[in-house]
């Protein structure tokens, strides 16, 4: 099944909202008028894009085709456009297609170091497992460092991927000091000439202080050793959370300078339109998405595919 397909499938709910509940309100031959825009803005919020890029796609509607005879086809196509550029941003991400790792740093020397953060149960482990292997299939020397130090359950399945994709694993005892684990972990990267580390982090919630300020310790810890890591901070969000995934990644943000998100667990949710909330309240943009829960199951992030995918029939 290709990206385009996997995409279709993953997005079947949130498409369905924009098809059947969407798609029924504009209809050829009538007078597109403000109780129909109106209409329309509620059913996009539903798919969590929130009000303000709702808002704005209802303008440019408005601006272009209001008060005239409704042109299907003319109107999906201006919300089409519109949703590629509030995903793309003010600064225009595009990566290169043809290359899985181009939304990543790649320092010049040394390994790079990709902190990975989110909270409990979004899938942050498999998430980083496929990230490992994506790195792997490109030649690279991977480290992985187990930080969630407070669930062995977390160590234990961090280090069972580690095996099956026969990367280095460093880990120490349950709790155990996360930042002991970061430190070793850099350590370990540089000794053995890796190219990437990623560091895993224990699930939590934006509202545990103690928590969060960890993640500061973590990122203080590394810069003994290598000065400007991480290079990459990303946050795993899932998905199906919707809009309390914005409130997730503002806090987040805050404690360790998100520079991208991983959406997790996209197959099967009602709230894709979350995607262009976070890019447009954020600004940082999604680097990869989780479409399925194989290892493989990993996709770069197309702007335009994203899109394409859910006015698919």
């Amino acid at each position: 099944m290709g990206l385009f397909d996997k995409l279709k499938r993953g997005l079947q709910k949130t498409k369905q909202i924009l098809r059947t509940d969407v798609r029924d309100l504009f209809r050829a031959g009538q007078i597109l008028d403000d109780k129909l825009l109106q209409d329309f803005e509620a059913r996009m919020i539903r798919t969590d894009m929130g009000v303000k890029a709702a808002s704005q796609i209802v303008e440019r509607i408005r601006t272009d085709h209001g008060g005239r005879t409704i042109d299907v086809d003319a109107v999906w196509k201006t919300i089409h456009d519109e949703m590629v550029e509030l995903l793309k941003g003010h600064d225009a991400v595009r990566w290169d297609l043809s290359n899985p790792l181009s939304p990543l740093t790649k320092v010049a020397s040394g390994p790079t170091v990709i902190l990975v953060a989110g909270v409990n149960g979004v899938g942050k482990t498999t998430s980083i497992a496929k990230l490992a292997n994506l790195l792997q299939k490109s030649g690279n020397k991977v480290v992985l460092a187990a930080g969630d130090t407070f669930r062995a359950a977390a160590v234990e399945q961090l280090t069972l991927w580690s095996e099956r994709l026969g990367c280095t694993i460093v880990r120490k005892e349950s709790n155990s000091d996360p930042a002991a684990v970061a430190y070793d972990g850099v350590q370990k990267a540089v000794e053995i000439g890796a190219d990437y580390l990623i560091m895993d982090t224990a699930g939590r919630l934006q509202t545990q202080k103690n928590l969060m300020d960890e993640l500061e310790k973590i990122r203080r810890v590394m810069r003994k050793i290598i000065p400007d890591a991480p290079h990459e901070s990303l946050l795993v969000l899932d998905a199906t959370t919707g809009q309390n995934g914005l409130s997730q990644a503002k806090s987040f943000s805050q404690a360790i300078g998100c520079t991208g998100l991983i959406l997790a667990k996209l197959d099967g949710t009602a709230r894709g339109g979350v995607v262009i909330a976070i890019r447009q309240e954020m600004g940082f943009p999604v680097k990869y998405i989780g479409v399925g829960e194989q290892i493989e199951d990993l996709e770069l992030f197309d702007p335009d595919g994203f899109v394409d995918a859910l006015f698919a029939k």
